[in-house]
């Protein structure tokens, strides 16, 4: 059976149309869901009096922060998400990275604290549900592989979404988000490589939260991963929406 894994950022979960959008995919493939909520991190944090901060588009996060970050994202975020999904008709469940093993991950660069990267899943327990007929929700935090603890670490959802895809082999990752796919003034880039990714880095055209998508989306094309797409909630739904990454041309 095809397995699709959907990666959705904060501002795209508010869509009215994504729940019955996300039940009509899972009625036709295995489908698993990574979340966001930066947004609401954001907000939260700001009410609790921190400052938000980010680096090149990645949250940084604090001890403080990754409190705030495990409430709200493993929490009211993906229990929000999971209810709509249950009211939609979906076989909906929700867990955390943390959980089971799912996720874990290091932290490289100690400029972003508590943040993992070199994100690594372990699919069994995604394997039983999909197996079981479930729909798995996913909040992105992770165990740190350095901590004898088994500390956690937040870590992006793009990662973790590509993380997820490779893990399970899937058959395409799809990166929603708000605009129709990666734009170059103001036009959608049907197809897009490294090369190209690396061109639009290089202008300050890709930048912030969309070059996080284009490398993740380079990591999955690398690892294996059989199709790659960024777009709106249309991606579930037609093959030709959003931007598609493909492999870089080989020279002949």
């Amino acid at each position: 059976m095809t397995t699709r894994v959907f990666k959705f950022g904060g501002r795209a979960q508010g869509a009215a149309a994504l729940p019955a959008a996300i039940t009509a995919a899972a009625a036709q493939a295995q489908v698993v869901v990574v979340h966001g909520g930066g947004d609401e991190v954001s907000a939260m944090q700001r009410r609790l009096g921190l400052e938000p901060q980010f680096i090149g588009g990645r949250r940084v996060t604090s001890e403080a922060d990754l409190d705030v970050v495990r409430m709200l994202l493993s929490g009211s975020v993906n229990k929000r998400l999971v209810a709509h999904l249950l009211t939609a008709g979906a076989r909906a469940v929700g867990i955390s990275g943390e959980d089971g093993g799912l996720l874990t991950a290091r932290v490289t660069d100690s400029a972003f604290g508590r943040v993992g990267r070199d994100v690594i899943a372990d699919p069994a327990l995604l394997r039983d549900l999909l197996a079981a007929g479930w729909l798995p929700v996913v909040s992105p935090l992770a165990r740190d592989r350095d901590s004898a603890d088994g500390l956690g670490l937040n870590v992006n959802g793009d990662d973790a979404a590509t993380a997820i895809a490779v893990a399970l082999h899937a058959d395409e990752l799809c990166f929603v988000a708000d605009v129709d796919g990666v734009l170059e003034a103001g036009q959608r880039i049907p197809r897009l490589d490294p090369a190209g990714i690396h061109d639009l880095a290089s202008r300050g055209i890709a930048q912030g939260g969309m070059l996080a998508k284009l490398e993740a989306a380079v990591a999955a094309l690398e690892a294996g991963v059989g199709a790659i797409r960024i777009g709106t909630l249309d991606l579930l739904h037609d093959p030709q929406a959003g931007t598609t990454i493909v492999p870089a041309v080989s020279a002949t």
